[in-house]
Protein backbone atom coordinates (compact mmCIF):
# COMPACT_ATOMS: atom_id res chain seq x y z
CA UNK A 1 0.00 0.00 0.00
CA UNK A 2 0.97 3.69 -0.52
CA UNK A 3 2.10 5.78 2.50
CA UNK A 4 2.52 9.39 2.56
CA UNK A 5 5.78 10.26 3.60
CA UNK A 6 5.72 13.58 4.87
CA UNK A 7 8.88 15.85 6.46
CA UNK A 8 7.35 18.96 6.86
CA UNK A 9 5.56 20.03 9.61
CA UNK A 10 2.74 22.61 7.90
CA UNK A 11 2.09 19.47 5.96
CA UNK A 12 1.68 17.54 8.36
CA UNK A 13 -0.83 19.87 10.40
CA UNK A 14 -2.56 20.36 7.20
CA UNK A 15 -3.01 16.77 6.76
CA UNK A 16 -4.06 16.10 9.89
CA UNK A 17 -6.62 18.98 9.86
CA UNK A 18 -7.92 18.16 6.74
CA UNK A 19 -8.63 14.57 7.83
CA UNK A 20 -10.81 15.61 11.02
CA UNK A 21 -12.51 18.29 9.12
CA UNK A 22 -13.86 15.51 6.77
CA UNK A 23 -14.85 14.03 10.28
CA UNK A 24 -11.86 11.62 10.92
CA UNK A 25 -10.34 10.87 14.12
CA UNK A 26 -6.31 11.27 13.59
CA UNK A 27 -4.17 8.81 16.45
CA UNK A 28 -0.22 9.63 16.66
CA UNK A 29 2.01 6.92 17.45
CA UNK A 30 5.03 8.86 17.98
CA UNK A 31 8.60 6.72 17.62
CA UNK A 32 12.21 6.39 17.13
CA UNK A 33 12.36 4.37 14.01
CA UNK A 34 13.92 0.60 14.27
CA UNK A 35 10.32 -0.89 14.28
CA UNK A 36 9.82 -3.74 15.78
CA UNK A 37 7.07 -5.90 16.85
CA UNK A 38 5.93 -4.11 19.64
CA UNK A 39 5.84 -0.32 17.51
CA UNK A 40 3.58 -2.39 15.23
CA UNK A 41 1.04 -3.59 17.97
CA UNK A 42 0.82 0.42 18.68
CA UNK A 43 -0.04 0.90 14.87
CA UNK A 44 -2.60 -1.84 15.09
CA UNK A 45 -3.89 -0.69 17.87
CA UNK A 46 -4.14 3.24 16.81
CA UNK A 47 -5.97 1.56 13.25
CA UNK A 48 -8.48 0.13 15.78
CA UNK A 49 -9.12 3.51 17.87
CA UNK A 50 -9.18 5.75 14.81
CA UNK A 51 -10.01 6.56 11.00
CA UNK A 52 -6.59 8.05 10.41
CA UNK A 53 -3.25 6.71 11.44
CA UNK A 54 0.12 8.83 11.78
CA UNK A 55 3.40 7.67 12.93
CA UNK A 56 6.36 9.26 13.47
CA UNK A 57 9.97 8.55 13.21
CA UNK A 58 12.07 10.50 14.56
CA UNK A 59 15.68 9.79 16.62
CA UNK A 60 15.43 12.41 19.64
CA UNK A 61 18.99 14.20 20.64
CA UNK A 62 17.64 16.15 23.21
CA UNK A 63 16.67 12.88 25.58
CA UNK A 64 20.51 11.51 24.87
CA UNK A 65 23.07 12.48 27.60
CA UNK A 66 26.84 13.19 25.36
CA UNK A 67 27.76 9.55 26.49
CA UNK A 68 24.90 7.55 25.20
CA UNK A 69 24.12 6.18 22.35
CA UNK A 70 22.94 8.84 19.73
CA UNK A 71 25.40 8.49 17.20
CA UNK A 72 24.84 4.53 17.22
CA UNK A 73 21.26 4.09 17.78
CA UNK A 74 19.76 2.31 14.64
CA UNK A 75 18.52 4.19 11.89
CA UNK A 76 17.06 2.15 9.19
CA UNK A 77 14.07 4.42 7.49
CA UNK A 78 13.51 2.58 4.50
CA UNK A 79 13.36 -0.91 6.26
CA UNK A 80 10.66 0.91 8.93
CA UNK A 81 9.08 1.93 6.26
CA UNK A 82 8.52 -1.49 4.53
CA UNK A 83 7.83 -3.18 7.78
CA UNK A 84 4.79 -0.50 8.36
CA UNK A 85 3.72 -1.29 4.98
CA UNK A 86 3.81 -4.77 4.97
CA UNK A 87 1.81 -5.18 8.57
CA UNK A 88 -1.50 -3.20 7.18
CA UNK A 89 0.26 0.25 6.97
CA UNK A 90 -0.62 4.04 8.17
CA UNK A 91 -1.92 6.61 6.20
CA UNK A 92 1.16 8.94 7.15
CA UNK A 93 4.70 8.61 8.34
CA UNK A 94 6.33 11.83 9.64
CA UNK A 95 9.83 11.62 9.53
CA UNK A 96 10.27 16.05 10.56
CA UNK A 97 13.43 17.54 8.86
CA UNK A 98 13.38 20.33 11.27
CA UNK A 99 12.47 19.44 14.49
CA UNK A 100 14.67 22.02 16.20
CA UNK A 101 15.37 25.06 14.42
CA UNK A 102 19.08 27.06 14.65
CA UNK A 103 17.60 29.42 17.23
CA UNK A 104 15.62 26.50 19.75
CA UNK A 105 16.38 27.33 22.97
CA UNK A 106 13.08 26.27 25.03
CA UNK A 107 13.18 23.05 26.92
CA UNK A 108 10.15 21.57 29.10
CA UNK A 109 11.39 20.21 32.16
CA UNK A 110 9.02 18.63 34.39
CA UNK A 111 8.77 17.56 37.42
CA UNK A 112 6.74 15.28 39.63
CA UNK A 113 6.65 11.74 38.20
CA UNK A 114 9.39 12.55 36.00
CA UNK A 115 11.58 12.90 39.28
CA UNK A 116 12.10 9.31 40.69
CA UNK A 117 14.27 6.27 38.89
CA UNK A 118 14.54 7.71 35.18
CA UNK A 119 15.13 11.10 36.47
CA UNK A 120 18.03 10.15 39.38
CA UNK A 121 19.96 8.08 36.62
CA UNK A 122 19.51 10.28 33.53
CA UNK A 123 18.60 13.62 34.62
CA UNK A 124 18.15 15.15 31.05
CA UNK A 125 15.92 12.72 29.60
CA UNK A 126 12.72 13.60 30.47
CA UNK A 127 12.97 16.95 29.38
CA UNK A 128 14.01 15.95 26.20
CA UNK A 129 11.28 13.39 25.87
CA UNK A 130 8.70 16.00 27.31
CA UNK A 131 9.72 18.85 24.63
CA UNK A 132 9.71 16.64 21.59
CA UNK A 133 6.26 15.10 22.28
CA UNK A 134 5.12 18.77 23.29
CA UNK A 135 6.23 19.49 19.51
CA UNK A 136 5.35 16.66 17.90
CA UNK A 137 2.06 17.00 19.55
CA UNK A 138 1.84 20.43 17.63
CA UNK A 139 3.46 19.07 14.11
CA UNK A 140 -0.03 16.20 14.58
CA UNK A 141 -2.44 17.90 16.39
CA UNK A 142 -3.98 14.19 16.75
CA UNK A 143 -7.35 13.27 18.98
CA UNK A 144 -5.28 10.64 20.63
CA UNK A 145 -1.44 9.44 20.82
CA UNK A 146 -0.46 5.68 21.86
CA UNK A 147 2.60 4.73 23.83
CA UNK A 148 3.94 1.36 25.01
CA UNK A 149 3.30 0.84 28.65
CA UNK A 150 7.09 -0.67 28.70
CA UNK A 151 8.31 2.75 29.47
CA UNK A 152 6.16 3.35 32.34
CA UNK A 153 7.33 6.17 32.98
CA UNK A 154 7.52 8.01 30.87
CA UNK A 155 3.94 7.35 30.08
CA UNK A 156 3.42 8.69 32.86
CA UNK A 157 5.56 11.84 32.38
CA UNK A 158 3.05 12.42 29.32
CA UNK A 159 0.28 12.19 30.69
CA UNK A 160 1.46 14.72 33.71
CA UNK A 161 2.74 16.87 30.95
CA UNK A 162 -1.06 17.10 28.48
CA UNK A 163 -2.84 17.70 31.88
CA UNK A 164 -0.75 20.60 33.24
CA UNK A 165 -0.44 21.92 29.49
CA UNK A 166 -3.94 21.60 28.46
CA UNK A 167 -2.99 19.81 25.96
CA UNK A 168 -6.38 18.28 24.15
CA UNK A 169 -5.30 14.66 22.90
CA UNK A 170 -6.18 11.40 24.60
CA UNK A 171 -3.29 9.60 25.83
CA UNK A 172 -3.74 5.73 24.89
CA UNK A 173 -1.33 3.13 26.81
CA UNK A 174 -0.68 -0.48 25.69
CA UNK A 175 0.63 -3.64 27.06
CA UNK A 176 4.57 -4.62 26.93
CA UNK A 177 4.96 -7.02 24.02
CA UNK A 178 7.43 -9.68 25.07
CA UNK A 179 9.29 -12.06 23.23
CA UNK A 180 8.26 -15.60 23.99
CA UNK A 181 10.96 -15.91 26.87
CA UNK A 182 9.73 -12.59 28.21
CA UNK A 183 12.25 -10.38 27.28
CA UNK A 184 9.99 -6.76 26.78
CA UNK A 185 10.94 -5.75 22.79
CA UNK A 186 13.42 -2.35 22.77
CA UNK A 187 14.75 -1.12 19.73
CA UNK A 188 18.11 -1.80 22.07
CA UNK A 189 18.09 -5.40 22.50
CA UNK A 190 20.03 -5.90 18.83
CA UNK A 191 23.32 -4.15 21.10
CA UNK A 192 22.82 -7.63 23.25
CA UNK A 193 25.42 -10.16 22.52
CA UNK A 194 24.33 -13.65 22.22
CA UNK A 195 25.43 -14.03 25.98
CA UNK A 196 23.89 -11.06 26.87
CA UNK A 197 20.87 -12.24 24.98
CA UNK A 198 20.63 -15.63 27.28
CA UNK A 199 20.72 -13.72 30.37
CA UNK A 200 18.58 -10.64 29.66
CA UNK A 201 15.52 -12.37 30.26
CA UNK A 202 16.17 -13.37 33.65
CA UNK A 203 14.75 -9.87 34.56
CA UNK A 204 11.25 -10.39 33.43
CA UNK A 205 11.46 -13.51 35.23
CA UNK A 206 12.85 -12.46 38.83
CA UNK A 207 10.45 -9.50 38.70
CA UNK A 208 7.33 -11.58 38.26
CA UNK A 209 8.94 -13.98 41.48
CA UNK A 210 9.65 -10.82 43.38
CA UNK A 211 5.47 -10.17 42.75
CA UNK A 212 4.72 -13.40 43.77
CA UNK A 213 7.12 -13.02 47.17
CA UNK A 214 5.65 -9.61 47.67
CA UNK A 215 2.02 -10.72 47.49
CA UNK A 216 2.78 -13.40 49.11
CA UNK A 217 3.55 -11.16 52.27
CA UNK A 218 7.24 -11.17 52.23
CA UNK A 219 8.93 -7.60 53.62
CA UNK A 220 9.41 -5.21 50.67
CA UNK A 221 13.40 -4.41 51.74
CA UNK A 222 13.72 -8.41 51.93
CA UNK A 223 12.18 -8.72 48.21
CA UNK A 224 14.28 -6.14 46.08
CA UNK A 225 17.27 -6.42 47.65
CA UNK A 226 17.19 -10.80 47.10
CA UNK A 227 16.03 -9.76 43.89
CA UNK A 228 18.86 -7.49 42.92
CA UNK A 229 21.46 -9.88 44.54
CA UNK A 230 19.84 -12.45 42.15
CA UNK A 231 20.13 -10.35 39.14
CA UNK A 232 23.77 -9.93 39.78
CA UNK A 233 24.72 -13.21 40.24
CA UNK A 234 22.84 -13.84 36.93
CA UNK A 235 25.42 -12.10 35.23
CA UNK A 236 23.93 -8.31 35.07
CA UNK A 237 26.60 -6.14 35.80
CA UNK A 238 24.75 -3.48 37.63
CA UNK A 239 21.69 -2.26 38.76
CA UNK A 240 20.13 1.42 38.45
CA UNK A 241 17.40 1.01 40.39
CA UNK A 242 14.63 -2.12 41.36
CA UNK A 243 11.62 -0.31 42.78
CA UNK A 244 8.21 -0.68 44.43
CA UNK A 245 6.47 1.76 43.30
CA UNK A 246 2.67 3.24 43.51
CA UNK A 247 1.28 3.49 39.64
CA UNK A 248 -0.42 6.79 40.79
CA UNK A 249 2.50 8.70 41.77
CA UNK A 250 5.73 6.74 41.06
CA UNK A 251 6.49 7.14 44.46
CA UNK A 252 8.00 4.07 46.91
CA UNK A 253 5.10 2.05 47.84
CA UNK A 254 5.38 0.79 51.39
CA UNK A 255 2.10 -1.60 51.97
CA UNK A 256 2.02 -3.20 48.44
CA UNK A 257 -1.47 -2.94 46.61
CA UNK A 258 -2.33 -4.72 43.42
CA UNK A 259 -2.34 -1.40 41.67
CA UNK A 260 1.49 -0.96 42.07
CA UNK A 261 4.15 -1.78 39.68
CA UNK A 262 7.85 -2.88 40.04
CA UNK A 263 10.21 -1.51 38.25
CA UNK A 264 13.64 -2.08 37.10
CA UNK A 265 16.93 -0.39 34.58
CA UNK A 266 19.62 -2.89 34.74
CA UNK A 267 22.98 -2.72 32.76
CA UNK A 268 24.15 -6.12 30.47
CA UNK A 269 27.55 -5.10 29.20
CA UNK A 270 27.16 -1.15 27.79
CA UNK A 271 23.43 -1.76 26.89
CA UNK A 272 20.63 -0.50 29.53
CA UNK A 273 17.12 -2.83 29.72
CA UNK A 274 14.26 -1.22 31.77
CA UNK A 275 11.42 -3.25 32.16
CA UNK A 276 8.00 -3.07 34.64
CA UNK A 277 5.13 -5.22 35.96
CA UNK A 278 2.40 -4.34 38.19
CA UNK A 279 1.48 -6.77 41.05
Amino acid sequence: MTIDILRDKTEMIEATRRWQAAGDTVCLVPTMGSIHTGHLALIEKARQIAARTVVSIYVNPTQFSPSEDFDSYPRRFEADCAAIRAAGGADAIYAPADMYGDKHATMIVPGGVALPMEGETRPHFFAGVATVVHKLFTHVPADRAIFGEKDFQQLAVIRQMVRDMNIPIDIISHPTIRESDGLALSSRNHYLTPQQRSIAPTLYAEMLAAAVALNDGIAIDQVLDQTKATLISAGFDRIDYFDLRRATDLQPSRHPASTDRLFAAVWLGQTRLIDNCQL
